[in-house]
């Protein structure tokens, strides 16, 4: 069988050859590409915080994706500095996080980004001197109330998208980077969305979406300027979660609850990482089943092509083996 493989091959032009090659190639790609997700998402085992440092500082703190962040980041081991704008939430939240890990250290600090940022800023350089933070939570952010167009956003709704989103991410992170590169590690995690990555367009959230998509190209250009520094950098991009800013009160089989978002951080060797919830693996089976009907659909095609193009008795057993053999590989070469 394998001579009989071997000799239909070398009768076969160099047109065809490569074509096979490529088809090889691609389907080799897909594969390893295939099995380094599943890995990552579903076997590598998580990552020891603790190594980037003893101490996180989470952004936002009191709601949401910020609190559950907070609880895990308790729950592994770390101490906390918790920013937020009320220091009546920061208190409860700080009590509630004691309770349960009676071992955490927490310092909290008061900062409206809607309001003197650079005020805001130095309290958390003060906060922070002196302490080993290696973990970043940049969660802080505010979204549309409900649904508008742009010409009906007003003007205390632009300017807080703006300034907390985009400035309020982008300062903070300016505040503790430079303690990370002095010990060579640290962790910065953004909390982009979905909204900007994920969907091609999220109309009537048009400047919500446009700072996320912000966050995710400023978390990118930081992971490649500091990888080499030892400081790992990811974005991670969730769709619908179950928080206040979102307006969704419950969880489902497509919404997630706010603390299951933290297992995110066993990637925190890739830049961006996108936090979907079982939609997640749907959409991706939707893809490869997808994959699978147009890679057969190319199979019949590619199998008439060969068996129309032959000028020599294409009916015969031989030819007949020959072009079945060779119409998967063929096929396989228009996905590269």
């Amino acid at each position: 069988m394998e001579l009989c493989c071997m000799d239909q091959l070398k009768s076969q032009p160099i047109w065809l050859l490569l074509l096979l090659g490529l088809g090889s190639v691609s389907v080799f790609k897909c594969s390893l590409a295939i099995l380094r997700w599943v890995y990552i998402n579903f076997f590598r085992p998580a990552k020891n915080l603790k190594k980037y440092g003893s101490w996180a500082l989470v952004t936002g703190p009191t709601d949401g994706i910020g609190k559950g962040f907070a609880f895990q980041l308790a729950r592994k081991g770390l101490n906390l500095v918790l920013v937020g704008r009320n220091p009546d939430k920061l208190t409860e939240v700080s009590e509630s996080i004691r309770a349960k890990y009676g071992q955490t250290q927490i310092k909290t600090v008061v900062v409206d980004f809607s309001g003197d940022l650079s005020e805001g800023i130095k309290r958390i350089h003060e906060a922070i001197e002196g302490l080993d933070v290696g973990v970043l939570i940049n969660n802080v952010g505010v979204s549309y109330p409900y649904a508008r167009f742009f010409h009906e956003v007003d003007e205390k709704l632009l300017a807080d998208l703006i300034k907390i989103n985009v400035e309020g991410t982008t300062k903070v992170t300016q505040a503790v980077l430079p303690g990370m590169l002095e010990r060579k590690k640290g962790a910065i995690v953004n909390i982009g969305s979905g909204a900007a990555i994920v969907i091609p367009s999220d109309p009537l959230y048009a400047v919500y979406a446009a700072t996320k998509a912000y966050i995710d190209q400023f978390s990118r250009c930081l992971y490649v300027e500091y990888k080499k520094s030892g400081i790992d950098v990811q974005c991670q991009v969730p769709l619908y979660v179950a928080t206040k800013m979102a307006s969704i009160k419950r969880s489902s089989f497509f919404v997630p609850v706010d603390r299951w978002l933290c297992s995110g951080c066993n990637g925190l060797d890739r830049p961006m990482i996108p936090v979907v919830h079982l939609t997640g693996p749907i959409l991706f089976f939707g893809a490869c089943c997808s994959w699978c009907l147009s890679l057969l659909l190319m199979l019949g095609v590619c199998g008439s092509a060969l068996q129309f193009g032959r000028r020599d008795n294409s009916r015969t057993p031989e030819n007949k083996n020959r072009q079945q053999f060779l119409s998967l590989p063929l096929c396989a070469s228009f996905f590269v």
